[in-house]
């Protein structure tokens, strides 16, 4: 009975480091933060990078481009097919 109680224990903390990080594609900005050991949180919520930098400041973290940014999309978008700016 201990030896299932110490399994299930470990396997869910193993899981939690684990879970998906989220992207908005509404924000250019995500923070990303190093709050314990081996846990990584990723908050794509900042309209600049001013405002990340703001948040970020004396934390472990730091401020990175959103990949999944709406607006870097339409950008790219008209690189891709060769057309003028």
């Amino acid at each position: 009975m201990l030896y299932g109680m110490i399994l299930a224990g470990t396997t869910i903390l193993a899981v939690v480091p684990a879970t998906a990080q989220r992207y908005d594609p509404r924000y250019p900005v995500c923070l990303q933060s190093w709050p314990g050991r081996s846990l990584t949180i990723i908050d794509c919520s900042y309209a600049s990078m001013d405002q990340c930098k703001m948040t970020a400041s004396g934390l472990s973290a730091m401020c990175l481009e959103n990949p999944y940014w709406r607006g870097a999309l339409g950008h790219n978008s008209r690189r891709r097919q060769g057309g003028v700016n």
